[in-house]
């Protein structure tokens, strides 16, 4: 039989009943000798042996851990032994291990707690081991323990600072006592041993140099509260729908101006919409903000069954196959015509086209090849020549569109991104009318009086010069 006991901090933190565990078990283990609490066991005139010797037969401290629990496990046959940990149980990953295993608890004070009261620090709090620490979800306050080696301590400033800021206001201890510090001198002290934890103090919102999701949160909810913002807390959908569409294209003219910092403003921005409308919607009752944050990990999760299921994807088109597949399976999209029918109205028109055009492409409606494309063009010319000849507006504006819907056809054959094609087109035209204004201008002439063979000169130059710069 196995007992894990949390021996704590200091020398006087041994319970009754962990001493009386101890005096009736077969062996003694304790994971490290070099603590106060070792010295206390001994004081008891309880003899122990320890496994600091693992220490150096390990590679790293989850090996370490995997040999602790085989070495106690095999001791423990057919015996009665205590393991003991210095500080809480809860704290060491070993222990965690053997209780698993079905082994008894007998708890002691713990790191954690301890350099949270030195620091001042009571109720709720985050607590983590420095060597467990990556991945973990860390909140303020927070008391990162086992911070027993500078270079360690440098990684976990370097880790916080980056959450919580660098002047965030902390608190390092060492056996029993510490000061007050900023975030950046944690990696400062003397000394650092099995003994040093880190305290990182909760700092009230308004005071914060480094933010959060949660703080993101919190701030548009105070906004939209009864005492909030006048602007803010009578917004709806319908009255900031056009914000969305503005910050959208800010978003998209940052990333074409490769501007790093633009584009932080920007995503910033699209995100602080996203979240506005699921406030509003959940001050209406609709849906909760989680509740949408959870509607997007799970379709993340069920879309990309190849990573995360069973399918396989080769490449990334094949992983867009799957995506395309589960998509319409949640969406209870029987045949094509409901993908296609999916396709949002309120997109641009040749954004809209080159979305239909791709989802009719995967229902067999496509021009199959070049050629095909070329007749189907030069068809829908003619008919656009003769439908202005009948001078029949209605007919024309058809006839044209047709001619649009035919060159989408076209783009996605040729695999070319209408939208973007017309887009580079449009910034490439009014550059070159930018340069034959100015040619004509520096001429001192007027550029509604040129004669044609000028215009066209002009316009030469204009579209060599902005060809080469």
């Amino acid at each position: 039989m196995i007992t894990v006991v949390g021996t704590g901090v200091s020398a006087g933190d041994l319970t009754k009943r962990a001493l009386d565990k101890m005096k009736g078990a077969d062996e003694v283990i304790l994971r490290t000798s070099l603590t106060p609490s070792a010295e206390a066991i001994r004081a008891e005139g309880i003899q122990f042996t320890s496994l600091d010797f693992l220490y150096e037969k390990s590679r790293n401290f989850d090996t370490l851990h995997k040999n602790i629990v085989k070495e106690v496990t095999q001791r423990a046959a057919g015996r009665n032994v205590c393991y003991c940990v210095d500080g809480a149980v809860s704290e060491d990953k070993a222990a965690r291990l053997l209780i698993e295993r079905g082994a008894e608890v007998v708890e002691g004070v713990g790191k954690a707690a301890t350099a949270a009261a030195l620091a001042g620090v009571f109720g709720a709090f985050t607590a983590v081991s420095a060597y467990e620490i990556a991945g973990k979800k860390l909140t303020a306050p927070l008391v990162v323990y086992d911070l027993d080696n500078r270079e360690l301590a440098g990684d976990i400033k370097l880790l916080l600072s980056e959450k919580f800021g660098d002047e965030c206001p902390a608190y390092l201890c060492v056996h029993g006592a510490g000061s007050r510090i900023p975030l950046y001198e944690a990696d400062r002290a003397e000394c650092y041993d099995y003994s040093t934890a880190l305290v990182v103090y909760d700092v009230p919102l308004l005071e914060k140099k480094k933010f959060d999701f949660e703080d993101f949160v919190a701030i548009l909810r105070r906004l939209r509260a009864p005492d909030g913002c006048p602007w803010d807390k009578v917004q709806t959908h319908e009255s900031i729908r056009i914000n969305m569409i503005e910050e959208a294209y800010e978003l998209v003219d940052a990333i074409d101006a490769g501007d790093p910092e633009k584009l932080c403003e920007e995503e910033g921005d699209v995100l602080m919409q996203a979240v506005f409308h699921a406030l509003i919607d959940e001050d209406r009752g609709e849906f909760a903000l989680a509740d949408m944050i959870s509607g997007v990990c799970e379709k993340l999760i069920t879309r990309h069954t190849h990573v995360f299921g069973t399918d396989k994807a080769a490449g990334a088109d094949g992983a867009l196959s799957v995506w395309d597949k589960n998509k319409m399976t949640e969406k209870h999209q029987v045949t094509f015509s409901d993908a296609v029918n999916d396709v949002p109205q309120c997109f641009p028109a040749l954004l809209r086209a080159q979305k239909i055009v791709k989802r009719m492409s995967k229902g067999g409606w496509n021009f199959v090849d070049p050629e095909n494309c070329k007749k189907k063009f030069a068809e829908e010319a003619e008919e656009l020549v003769l439908a202005v000849k009948s001078g029949d507006k209605s007919r024309i504006a058809d006839e044209f569109g047709d001619l649009l819907m035919v060159l989408a056809h076209v783009a996605f054959m040729l695999g070319i991104d209408s939208e973007q094609a017309l887009l580079d087109v449009v910034k490439k035209a009014a550059a070159r009318f930018t340069e034959w204004e100015k040619l004509v201008l520096a001429d001192g002439k007027d550029v509604h009086s040129l004669t044609d063979e000028e215009w066209l000169d002009y316009y030469k130059r204009a579209k060599n010069h902005v060809s080469t710069h």
